[in-house]
């Protein structure tokens, strides 16, 4: 199954996170398919980037977006 989910990137306590298009059974920190966002939680208020495009074309094809990423995804309005 491919999955839409969160991919962490920065130093040691000043986390970044990639929104990205990966197996299911690939490491969090794996090999991804495709990069389609990034999120950053240390900026108030957060900052969150994502192709809309993108989004919609994996969510057509089945990607299935995590808990997280959903929240995230219908903060920036593309749910």
């Amino acid at each position: 199954m491919v999955k839409i989910r969160l991919r962490r990137m920065g130093a040691k306590k000043n986390p970044y996170y990639r929104i990205v298009v990966a197996d299911s059974r690939s490491p969090r920190d794996g090999r991804c398919i495709e990069e389609i966002g990034s999120y950053d939680p240390l900026t108030n208020p957060a900052t969150i980037k994502v192709d809309a495009e993108k989004v919609q074309t994996w969510i057509k094809n089945g990607a299935q977006p995590t808990d997280t990423v959903r929240g995230l995804l219908k903060k920036a309005g593309v749910l």
